[in-house]
């Protein structure tokens, strides 16, 4: 794990596309939490396919991503952010930085039980209509008893790049997510269950668990059911279900 963790550190620093360039998340898609002032967090995350779409199994996708806070305020906070991804396929292998930034207000900032909202963008990459998806999106979240955090929100990106099978533009959608520490068991266990719409191929609706080994450390297990299983992203052009672990570390 010390030689993983390395790895990940030596090649973000040298080399200034996972499906999802990360900023904090749920499962999948960008939740309204941010990463506080003077910390740094490093997610290590892999998706597995899970099966073969016209007789081909596509590789498996890495993700090393490090997020920072960037902001000293409580009642308004940022983050910013950076991906090396590696997916097995070289046109986009050869260009495998994507950035991210996200601000916003937590709950009970803007007035006493207000939302939390937050405004950002992810999959800034370098490589024109290639890896700049320039993802815009804008969300709510509000923490009700007993029931759980609930998020809506929506996203848009580059129409030449997030398409569907047909080549057609699909960029945009809606954004949703439920997630809830199961106290009743112990703190350290998280569901969560997310969406993303739209025909490209970042939608998908997820479904997982984490565990907090300490106050630092956690990892997230999930299940990743893609809405259009033909949407076209690479070469091999097949978008199959993919498990996932993520393992968060904050420093």
């Amino acid at each position: 794990m010390k030689k993983l963790l390395v790895i990940c550190v030596v090649l973000s620093v040298l080399k200034v596309e996972i499906l999802l360039s990360t900023p904090s998340t749920q499962l999948w898609i960008p939740s309204t939490d941010f990463q506080a002032w003077k910390t740094m967090h490093l997610g290590i995350d892999n998706y597995i396919r899970m099966s073969n779409i016209n007789g081909v199994r596509g590789a498996a996708i890495y993700d090393a991503g490090f997020t920072t806070g960037l902001l000293p305020f409580k009642k308004f906070q940022g983050e910013i952010g950076v991906d090396y991804l590696y997916m097995g396929d070289s046109n986009y292998d050869n260009h495998p930085i994507y950035f991210n930034a996200k601000f916003g207000f937590p709950e009970s900032t803007l007035f006493k039980g207000s939302p939390a909202i937050a405004v950002g963008a992810f999959n800034f990459g370098l490589k024109n209509n290639l890896t700049n998806y320039n993802i815009l999106y804008g969300e709510i979240a509000k923490t009700l008893p007993l029931i759980g955090r609930l998020t809506v929100g929506y996203y848009n990106g580059n129409e030449k790049i997030l398409v569907d099978e047909n080549m057609k533009k699909a960029n945009s959608g809606i954004l949703l997510s439920w997630d809830r520490t199961m106290t009743e068991i112990s703190d350290k266990l998280w569901f969560s269950v997310d969406y993303q719409g739209g025909k490209n191929y970042l939608g998908a609706l997820n479904l997982g668990a984490s565990w907090a080994f300490s106050k630092n450390v956690s990892v997230i297990v999930a299940y990743d059911i893609y809405n259009n299983k033909n949407a076209y992203y690479n070469t091999n052009n097949q978008n199959a279900n993919t498990f996932t672990t993520q393992l968060d570390i904050n420093f």
